[in-house]
């Protein structure tokens, strides 16, 4: 390839060493999806999507080829990382206008923020790189009881920031990767305060409804509703409605079986949808497109 730009040398030279990368608008957010998948039926996979957009970073890829037609379609966009396990990063994003100097000062202290590879943001903060420590690691930002902090965001699991050389919209100034730093293994401390407390122990209650009843061949159909729920509650963020929808068919055999009413499956279908913080739109998606598939109305 004959003499790439800087911003596309960059995201080949990131692609290389195993880092997913994909464009966002000039504006930092994702570019709009195209109009077959702005609003995709319960089978459509994000993940293998075709488009080169579409879908933020479920579009990001190590592919050359794919990453030089990412930035012929946006060439004034932002160059983007995948964050989390899909790139083995967790980026701590500092906002100084939010308190975040101070809150990085007091982590340091603490022995939570190691000195590691980091960028010099083009708004003034910094994004502190450190290796993905396995399992799964939430992004912070925008959940409250989460974070380490005031000004402190994470970037992990489901999550995305932008990359040297993109210029910040706003001020103009370049991201840039500080000198002769390597990114360093996250500290137990860190890992622990980056994933949410386990929730209270709550007295052990059925989830599945009462009118559950052996028909059709399914002798405990209490234990088979159980199992589908299990599935969605236990789903990684990103393929939890694919999941959601996989349970609904499963469901809707029971109900066509007379195992389950209609109304109590669409329920415990919705409440695990729910549970699995996925939109109402969702949820009614995954359960029609399950239920249809079964040849049921949902």
């Amino acid at each position: 390839m004959p003499n790439p730009s800087p911003l596309l040398a960059a995201a080949l030279d990131y692609a290389t060493h195993g880092w997913p990368v994909f464009m966002l608008a000039r504006s930092k957010r994702p570019v709009a999806n195209c109009p077959p998948c702005t609003d995709p039926g319960p089978d459509h996979d994000r993940e293998a999507c075709p488009c080169l957009t579409c879908h933020g970073f479920y579009a990001a890829t190590t592919d050359p080829d794919r990453v030089a037609a990412i930035l012929d379609a946006v060439p004034t966009g932002q160059l983007a990382l995948r964050t989390g396990a899909a790139s083995g990063t967790v980026v701590v994003d500092v906002d100084p206008g939010h308190g975040g100097r101070d809150t990085m000062n007091t982590l340091i202290g603490r022995g939570l923020l190691p000195p590691t590879a980091y960028v010099a943001t083009g708004s003034g903060g910094l994004h502190l790189y450190y290796r993905h420590p396995g399992g799964t690691v939430q992004c912070s930002q925008g959940k409250p009881g989460q974070g380490l902090g005031p000004g402190i965001d994470v970037k992990a699991d489901g999550g995305y920031v932008v990359l040297p050389p993109s210029v910040h919209p706003r001020t103009g100034r370049p991201y840039r990767w500080a000198p002769g730093r390597a990114m360093e293994e996250m500290p137990p401390a860190l890992v622990d305060a980056c994933r949410p407390a386990p929730p209270a122990p709550t007295p052990a209650t059925p989830h599945e409804p009462t009118s559950t009843r052996p028909a059709g061949g399914i002798s405990c159909p209490d234990r088979l509703l159980a199992a589908h729920l299990h599935t969605v509650a236990e789903a990684p963020e990103g393929s939890r409605r694919t999941t959601l929808y996989g349970a609904a068919r499963g469901v809707a055999r029971m109900v066509a079986a007379d195992a389950i009413t209609r109304d109590d499956a669409i329920a415990a279908l919705t409440a695990a949808g729910r549970a699995a913080e996925q939109t109402d739109r969702d949820i009614r998606a995954a359960i029609t497109g399950g239920f249809r598939a079964e040849g049921l109305a949902a």
